[in-house]
């Protein structure tokens, strides 16, 4: 298996976690942050999310008051229909929050979550912070109960993970990358609903990682950033290497795009001075004028992040945005749905949040939304 041990390297290079501010901040960005209903749940970091039509489903993760508590609750969120009538074109509303059917598994954190249809799935992840998960579990969003499925352990060859994560498309998904508290892996698993296994496919060609974050945009999966202790494509524990996967290609899936670091000699990267980094969020907003862009926001590199990037699928170039508008903090959930972008929850040191906020690439910032 393609892997990296731990013990080469110290583990995820602890340094002193700071939150910076808007205050703290010279930008010219544009974009505004927006207040929607809170998480209901504990404050909680290191948990995830799917979305199946225009509802985001959020839970597991870590109660931050009891480092040894993981979460089971699962909570559904519905965005509130946007106001063209309002002065600034958004609603007015905040949305709303309901809990739905636990999930079933062992409460753990830095799982990893996808969707296939009106199924969602929950799998790998920790119970304690140190053991990796290999169990997964299926959530019927019409009946609101679970069910276990394949373990990807079941699989030749696999070992039980956390911090991994995920690509989905119509009827298959792709779970790959994270770690065993031992290595870093770097392989990649298919799995198929429709015989409920899971099939081995080529290693990723990048750094092997964890805590790396994707998109899935048209038909494609990306991926990018994440801790890793391979030397190659990383500046010190930080992976700067990004890639394009196919899951339609029978040769190359991978496309190594442009770094997200400033590798080049050219002068278009000369600005990517904080784009990498581990636990962030990510999501999509379709932009009708200038084309559909990706987000990345939060997350850290040595200290705790509140940068925002906007990537340009049409260029392959970051333009750097508004900076989150929250507390800075890492393991925190993105999710896209009506095709508007949204972060809540997250986690910075003992601290975990229950806020919810929508993005407006578009809008001038306003402090006091």
């Amino acid at each position: 298996m393609k892997r990296i041990n731990i013990a080469l390297f110290s583990l995820m290079l602890l340094g002193v976690l700071f939150s910076c501010s808007k205050a703290s901040i010279n930008y010219t960005q544009s974009g505004n942050w927006v207040s929607r209903a809170a998480f209901p749940g504990v404050p909680m970091g290191n948990g995830t999310s799917f979305v199946i039509g225009n509802t985001a489903y959020v839970g597991t993760g870590t109660n931050p008051n009891d480092p040894n508590h993981r979460l089971s609750t699962m909570y559904k969120y519905t965005a509130a229909p946007i106001n063209p009538t309002s002065p600034t074109g958004y609603d007015s509303a905040y949305g709303t929050w309901t809990q739905v059917n636990d999930f079933i598994g062992s409460p753990r954190s830095n799982a990893t979550a996808f969707s296939i249809g009106r199924i969602g799935y929950i799998g790998c992840g920790t119970s304690d912070g140190f053991t990796p998960l290999a169990d997964f579990f299926a959530y019927d969003t019409l009946a609101n109960s679970w069910t276990a499925i394949a373990s990807i352990h079941d699989a030749v060859k696999s070992y039980p993970r956390f911090d991994a994560t995920s690509f989905s498309f119509d009827t298959v998904a792709f779970v790959l990358t994270g770690t065993d508290n031992q290595y870093y892996f770097g392989d990649v698993w298919k799995y198929s609903p429709a015989n409920n296994t899971w099939t081995q496919m080529p290693f990723m060609p990048g750094n092997p990682r964890a805590g790396a974050s994707t998109w899935v945009y048209n038909g494609k999966g990306y991926l990018m950033c994440g801790t890793t202790p391979g030397s190659q494509w990383a500046i010190g524990s930080a992976a700067y290497d990004f890639w394009r996967f196919d899951p339609n290609a029978t040769v190359n899936q991978w496309t190594r795009l442009r770094d997200i670091s400033n590798t080049d000699p050219g002068t278009y990267d000369d600005g990517y001075n904080n784009i990498v980094r581990n636990h962030a969020v990510t999501f999509v907003i379709p932009r009708t004028n200038t084309g559909d862009k990706g987000y990345l926001t939060l997350g850290s590199n040595g200290t705790v992040y509140n940068y925002t990037w906007e990537y340009d699928f049409a260029s392959d170039l970051w333009t750097e945005k508004t900076p989150y508008e929250g507390a800075s903090r890492t393991g925190a959930v993105g999710f896209t749905i009506n095709g508007r972008g949204f972060v809540a929850t997250g986690i910075n040191g003992a601290t975990g949040y229950s806020d919810t906020r929508e993005f407006f690439p578009n809008q001038i910032y306003n402090q006091y939304d």
